[in-house]
């Protein structure tokens, strides 16, 4: 089978990886560099500590053992993958027993959880005072363009290409079934399937293919510190950035996440709002996320903030991904719609593709599992968009 992954960001990578380790003939194409769009752009989080139970959560779980076998094969220091678990604290008693009632309801559909009482035992940095949190050990991280890189590396060791600079237009043949597709000098590649792994520019490439989905960018601030000894041992966040996840909010929304890097650095977030692609920095969004990282490493307020980031995160109406076959025209598989979760969710999206390409399961991803993310949930009458 002849396979075009439109996109070489994480996603694109991952599904490039899995589907050359299948065989398939494989080609990556994308418009700009390898990660460059909005892999480049966030944290490189891998978290089960933020995903709800439901389909994301269950292709969160399986994601995340494939990252360990992703990582044994590339080798864990060249991608930056670290095992560092999550921690989720609380600022009142009331959002701990919210918290707590969260962590239950994971816990029974097999996430690993534990209550912390005293969170300064697990972060001694952390202000005094806390109620309590809970501790996310299966939480890990990566460095997002390292890992795209890495995946796509290992893909082209099995035979697959990958092409950048690459704007693409389809090419249909009989009953209106994908043949291949036209890049931008004209030439047609072939192709029997192509795979919408287009990150937040999602929507526009399924338009392209005939078979719109509704990907719409969401916006987010990153700041980055000056390099300090290790202060920060976990991920650690507030527990209103799950409710920030899942909010249909198209207003600005922030929520406390500090993190450190294997280089020093610390990485502060988190932003969310609706305002199209644009690219403006905004320095009352940076100062309200400085303030509540302050608030809950105090010893940030002597930190030099050395520079800035924000990009677009792929958000979906549902929140969830959209992986799997487009009905409406044969030919056309979607990877996209992953929002702040497509590095963690990467291997079992690549995995996930690889099974409907191939009619079977694959690498632990069977498409009947995990039915609630195909496109067709959002089709009605005719099958246009809902």
């Amino acid at each position: 089978m002849r396979v075009v992954v439109v996109g070489a960001g994480i996603v694109g990578a991952a599904c490039a990886f899995h589907a050359a380790a299948a065989g398939l003939d494989v080609t990556v194409l994308d418009r700009g560099p390898v990660g460059a769009g909005t892999t480049s752009r966030g944290e490189g989080n891998i978290l089960l500590s933020d995903k709800r139970p439901g389909p994301e959560l269950e292709l969160a779980r399986l994601s995340r053992e494939l990252w360990d076998e992703a990582g044994a094969e590339l080798g864990p220091h060249t991608v930056e993958l670290q095992a560092k678990g999550g921690l989720v604290v609380a600022s009142t008693p009331g959002a701990l027993a919210g918290l707590q009632v969260f962590a239950t309801r994971q816990a029974a559909a097999g996430v690993r959880t534990e209550r912390v009482g005293c969170t300064r035992d697990l972060e001694p940095h952390l202000a005094p005072g806390l109620p309590g949190g809970v501790h996310y050990p299966q939480d890990a991280q990566v460095q997002p363009v390292l890992a795209a890189a890495g995946l796509l590396g290992a893909a082209r060791r099995r035979g697959a290409r990958a092409r950048t600079g690459e704007a693409v237009a389809p090419v249909t043949g009989r009953g209106g079934r994908i043949r291949g597709v036209r890049t931008a000098d004209g030439a047609v590649l072939p192709a029997d399937a192509v795979v919408n792994a287009a990150g937040t520019w999602g929507g526009e490439v399924g338009r392209r293919l005939g078979a719109p989905v509704e990907i719409l960018p969401r916006r987010g601030f990153v700041l980055v510190t000056q390099p300090l000894p290790p202060m920060i041992r976990h991920k650690v966040y507030s527990a209103d950035y799950v409710a920030d996840v899942a909010s249909d909010s198209a207003g600005l929304e922030t929520s406390c996440v500090v993190e450190g890097t294997r280089a020093g650095t610390i990485l502060i977030g988190a932003s969310r709002e609706r305002v199209g692609f644009d690219t403006a920095m905004d320095p009352a969004v940076v100062a309200a996320l400085a303030a509540g990282a302050c608030r809950l490493f105090p010893f940030l307020r002597t930190t030099q903030v050395i520079r800035t980031y924000r990009g677009f995160r792929p958000y979906c109406p549902d929140h969830l991904p959209v992986v799997g076959p487009d009905p409406r025209v044969p030919g056309v598989v979607h990877a996209c719609g992953h929002e702040g979760a497509g590095v963690g969710l990467a291997p079992a999206t690549g995995a996930l593709v690889t099974a409907h390409l191939l009619g079977r399961p694959w690498r632990g991803a069977d498409p009947a599992a995990h039915a609630g993310l195909l496109p067709d949930r959002f089709l009605t009458g005719e099958g246009a968009p809902s």
